[in-house]
């Protein structure tokens, strides 16, 4: 069963808390919390602080997408602060291996992050350590963006990966997700769809969801 995860980017930040009672009770599975710093990406959003404030109010896996630099040093923070999932893209991270080791003492699940240029052989060799790999569908920093198609073999060659090595790792898309897109990127292997503006961008949370997840069954 395909998982949805909606980003919290694209909901009213002066009304997360309601944000995140919508999504649960609209039946997800995840919250996609996209961390900026402004250097990795052309934007900044929130950090510890805020995954922290919001922790209390949901029993939704907290998925932290760190789009940052020097992600080593804000791991510790992400982790007290109740993230489940700590996704760190293998741009910034020289020493990969050693980092998802260190999500884990931390006590999260590791996953891993490309953008859409970067070769799928940069995480070929961590693939038995990571719970999840992200392939972004759209270059990251903003939300709203369109849908690369091009990603779609990139998803499709993750999967055999994968699935040629036994092992068990749920491959998640961030970007343009849409019910237009959702097929494409859930037929390639993808199992975990991060969407914002095609759930939050709707006056009718829980049916955008429906939806989204309806779509994703037609592939």
């Amino acid at each position: 069963m395909v998982k949805i995860a909606p980003s919290l980017l694209a909901a009213d930040l002066s009304r997360l808390g309601d944000a995140v009672r919508q999504i649960e009770v609209a039946g997800v599975e995840y919250l996609h919390l996209d961390i900026m710093d402004g250097h990795f990406v052309p934007n900044i959003t929130y950090g510890p602080g805020m995954v922290r404030a919001l922790r209390p109010l949901s029993n939704l896996l907290f998925d932290a997408h760190l789009m940052i630099q020097n992600p080593d040093a804000f791991i510790p923070a992400f982790a007290d602060a109740g993230a489940d999932i700590i996704t760190v893209h293998v741009e910034t991270t020289p020493h990969l291996h050693r980092t998802l080791q260190f999500i884990r003492e931390k006590g999260a699940k590791p996953a891993v992050a490309l953008n859409p240029a970067t070769p799928l052989e940069t995480v070929n060799f961590v693939l038995d350590q990571v719970e999840m790999v992200l392939i972004m569908t759209v270059n990251p920093g903003f939300g709203g963006q369109a849908f690369l198609p091009f990603v779609v073999e990139k998803i499709r060659q993750l999967k055999c990966l994968i699935d040629n090595r036994g092992l068990k790792v749920d491959i998640q898309v961030d970007g343009g997700i849409t019910p237009a897109t959702a097929p494409l990127a859930v037929k390639a292997g993808a199992k975990v769809l991060v969407a914002g503006s095609a759930i939050f961008g709707f006056p009718d949370v829980k049916k955008a969801v429906e939806d989204l997840r309806s779509s994703s069954t037609l592939s």
